[in-house]
């Protein structure tokens, strides 16, 4: 199956969206239920060119009885139904709908809830990301399901950032490259040292992770070298915080509508801390499990052989493929990683993104598709 990323602002208020995308030759669009804060071009949008999302949302109606601790914010650039429109108009064109639910990554909310968000060994706030060892943070991811499961009434649901957060990914203005925390060094300064989680580390992992980052050596090239023996119990319970929190959501999501197919955004890598959550060990509750392919297409490849490896019987694999810069507008090109793609084991591809290309980048998707 083809799968066109979109925003609900790139449908309500232009009538001929849902046609160019089914256009496009995708079965579906992953449109956003609850999404981040960022700034997007809307090429083809007859009422703007550049939509200033100022923070986090919820794109279906905030109903008071349905949240608890943490309520989201609606947005103010497009309707606060604009979900339930752009779904509906999508659906008229014959395309199925997949609910894009962003959850841990919400800097409106990890703003206002400090006390709530991951901690660096630093003791430096990641306002971006609200740490899933606080029980109101799994309350709330939870109530994000059941809410868009329930009234978003989608053809299946997306779960991104499904565990914790961490260093990498990127923030408003992010201006941290220059400093070249790569590698090691940024999945050290993603482990989270808030209340919850500090105490379920091994004494002197604070001091180990900043001696690694304040004075990195050369021959180190990895957490567990910079953690030695801790890594394993260190490791353990990074897994662990992203697996309970996995089995709440799917838990919830089969209760809730027990035969919509559930999509996990993953890395089979244990230190894995951003959109793509760690799953060093598979999840059988769910029906798909996509990699990132964003990067260096041999490392996009083998991390797929990876999921495809760790996949349950049934269960199937996508990859999450660039269309955007540093990516040419080139079919040839992207139709070589598509094949390549489907050569190490997926059987979707999850095109990222329909709304932010330009049409010759759409152009050059259609053309590979075929």
């Amino acid at each position: 199956m083809n799968i066109a990323y979109a925003y609900p602002w790139d449908v309500v208020g232009d009538p001929a969206a849902p046609e160019r995308l089914a256009g496009l030759g995708v079965e579906a669009v992953a449109l956003a239920a609850s999404y981040h804060s960022t700034r997007a071009a809307t090429p083809y949008h007859p009422g703007h060119r550049v939509l200033d999302v100022a923070h986090s949302a919820f794109y279906l109606p905030v109903r008071p009885e349905a949240w608890g601790a943490l309520v989201p914010a609606s947005p103010s650039w497009t309707a606060p139904d604009a979900y339930l429109r752009a779904r509906d108009a999508l659906t008229a064109a014959g395309l199925k709908v997949l609910a894009w639910t962003v959850l841990t990554h919400n800097s409106h909310l990890g703003a206002a809830h400090q006390e709530l968000v991951v901690r660096n060994a630093f003791g430096d706030p990641y306002t971006h990301a609200l740490c899933p060892a606080r029980p109101d943070v799994v309350d709330y991811c939870e109530r994000v399901v059941r809410e868009i499961l329930t009234v978003g009434e989608p053809d299946g649901i997306i779960l991104e950032a499904c565990g914790p957060m961490g260093f990498g990914h990127q923030h408003s203005h992010e201006k941290t490259s220059g400093a070249d925390w790569n590698g090691h060094l940024a999945d050290l300064l993603s482990l989270c040292f808030c209340v919850a989680c500090a105490g379920g580390y091994p004494a002197g992992v604070r001091d180990l992770v900043r001696a690694a980052v304040d004075r990195p050596d050369p021959a180190v090239g990895s957490v567990e070298e910079a953690l030695g023996a801790a890594a394993d119990e260190v490791r353990a319970a990074r897994v662990g915080l992203s697996a309970r929190l996995r089995a709440r959501l799917v838990a919830v999501a089969r209760s809730v509508a027990p035969g919509t197919p559930i999509t996990l955004h993953a890395n089979p890598s244990p230190w894995a801390a951003g959109a793509f959550a760690a799953l060093p060990s598979g999840e059988p509750g769910a029906d798909v499990l996509v990699g990132n392919c964003w990067g260096d297409p041999a490392a996009d490849t083998a991390r797929l052989r990876e999921l495809g490896a760790m996949a349950g019987p049934g269960q199937r694999v996508g990859a999450y493929v660039l269309v955007l810069p540093p990516r040419p507008a080139d079919a040839e090109v992207l139709a070589g990683h598509l094949a390549a793609y489907r050569r190490a084991g997926a059987s979707e591809f999850h095109l990222y993104h329909a709304g932010l290309a330009g049409p010759s980048r759409l152009a050059a998707l259609r053309a590979a598709l075929s």
